[in-house]
């Protein structure tokens, strides 16, 4: 449950803010924290998006509701309304700003006593680094910059202004963070790509001379690894949004304000194109190439390039989801139209079989 903030704010200051128009409330009502519809009570802010939801909305306790004017009605009378052609988007804006008000302030001590810093490492003022950060030699933070507890800053890697890398967070020599991005406990960046040669039945190890070059704007969740390139650099486009548990191999590179659910991994020097979604789980085979605004559903396999925009699904084969759709009904299908063939087979041919010999 979302912390309530320090002050209240009313409704006149959310729509000063950020727009909207007011229904069935004062823009002197006053909201302290932000709730989903069912778990709402007096006091809180919610929003509502889709009509599948209408059961929580028709029963919220909430103060307000970012709504759209569709959708306005299904609320119960007494709710405040704050009207918004997209409700989601609106909530997200405003939940942005209520977790800046709702962040700590800035420690007194910028460096904890126990970081390990080298002499020859460049902090901008306003840089913090916690309790048992190591930064090494060469590397550079940005103003304003959050280095956590027991993250790694390796040599010569760079950290952009107004970012932060939770507790726990590796990055490797080298590597470039872009400004203002996010990355989250247990990530691991810059670590060595899956690069072997078979010499007399043994693997001989391909050092991985290249590295890992994020924009700026990311957001990389929890455990996810990203690999360094082999020559060239692995990278992550301005605005990308990785979700936890994601695999990046060498030499990947992946267009900007492309987004990766949880779980999905992306081989060897596959190149994603801008402002594509990869669902959860999704695979993608090395050296392919995935054209600009493309979406891939959960669980499937690219094993091809795929250089049309569009929306994909699939195992084998992998298809347009709209074809993989029609297929998956008829598959479901397949013993009922088995049994209708033989039956034609036999009142075309009486006596004789028709059927293919599945050898064949």
């Amino acid at each position: 449950m979302a912390r309530p903030l320090p002050r209240d704010l009313t409704l006149g200051e959310l729509i000063e803010r950020f727009g909207g128009e007011l229904a069935a409330g004062s823009p002197s009502d006053a909201v302290r924290r932000l709730a989903s519809l069912s778990g709402a009570r007096p006091g809180d802010l919610s929003f509502f998006s889709a009509a599948r939801h209408k059961a929580e909305a028709a029963a919220t306790g909430a103060s307000a509701v970012i709504v759209s004017p569709a959708l306005a009605d299904a609320l119960p009378a007494a709710t405040a309304r704050i009207l918004v052609a997209d409700p989601y988007a609106h909530f997200a804006a405003v939940a942005r700003w209520f977790a800046q008000l709702l962040e700590a302030p800035p420690p007194a001590r910028l460096v904890h006593p126990s970081a390990s810093i080298d002499a020859s490492a460049e902090l901008a003022a306003g840089a913090s680094v916690g309790a048992h950060a190591v930064i090494e030699a060469g590397a550079v933070l940005g103003e304003g910059c959050a280095i956590g507890a027991g993250s790694y800053v390796g040599r010569d890697a760079r950290i952009g202004a107004g970012s932060r890398l939770h507790p726990g967070v590796t990055v490797y020599h080298d590597c470039v963070v872009g400004a203002r991005c996010i990355v989250h406990s247990g990530t691991v960046i810059g670590s060595d790509g899956f690069g072997f040669a078979r010499e007399d039945g043994r693997w001989a190890k391909i050092p991985q001379l290249g590295a890992v070059l994020i924009g700026d704007d990311v957001e990389i969740g929890s455990n996810c690894s990203i690999d360094r390139g082999a020559l060239e650099d692995t990278v992550i486009g301005d605005g990308c949004k990785l979700d936890n548990l994601i695999q990046i191999a060498h030499n990947v590179v992946i267009g900007e304000h492309t987004a990766l659910a949880g779980c999905v991994g992306v081989a060897g020097s596959a190149r994603i194109g801008r402002r594509c979604m990869i669902g959860g789980s999704a695979g993608i085979l090395g050296h392919l190439e995935i054209c600009d605004d493309v979406v891939i559903s959960a669980m499937s396999l690219v094993t091809r390039s795929i250089r049309k925009p569009g929306f994909y699904t699939g195992v084998f084969p992998l298809m347009e989801n709209a074809g993989w759709e029609k297929a998956a009904a008829t598959l479901r299908q397949l013993p009922v139209l088995r049994d209708r063939l033989r039956r034609l087979e036999r009142a075309a041919a009486p006596g004789q079989d028709l059927s293919i010999d599945p050898k064949d």
